[in-house]
C-alpha cells in the first residue's frame, strides 16, 4: 500500500471539495483524510494501491461545477498509517 500527500490548489474551500474528495476516495477504495489549510489549499492524505491512487488523483483533478482545481502537488509519504475510511478534518 502506498500513501500520497496531495496539496490541492484552486477554488477548493467553501465549495464542498472535501466532501467531493471523500466520495471520490470511496469510489476508488482510498483511505485517509482531507483537511483545509490556512493558505486556501486542501491537504489530502490518501492510501491505496498505485492504480487506485492514480484514478483518485484524476477524479480530483476533474472537479465539478463549483470546484476549480488549478494544480495538484503529489508527493509520496514514506511512513504509512493505516486508515479505516476516508475522513474529513
Amino acid at each position: 500500500m502506498l500513501s500520497w500527500e496531495i496539496i490541492v490548489h484552486g477554488r477548493v474551500q467553501g465549495v464542498g471539495f472535501r466532501s467531493f474528495s471523500r466520495a471520490c476516495a470511496r469510489r476508488c477504495g482510498i483511505t485517509g483524510y482531507a483537511r483545509n489549510l490556512y493558505d486556501g489549499t486542501v491537504e489530502i492524505i490518501a492510501c491505496g494501491s498505485k492504480e487506485n491512487l492514480e484514478l483518485f488523483r484524476d477524479m480530483l483533478n476533474g472537479g465539478n461545477g463549483y470546484i476549480r482545481v488549478r494544480r495538484l502537488d503529489v508527493s509520496e509519504v514514506e511512513s504509512t498509517v493505516e486508515y479505516n475510511d476516508f475522513g474529513i478534518r
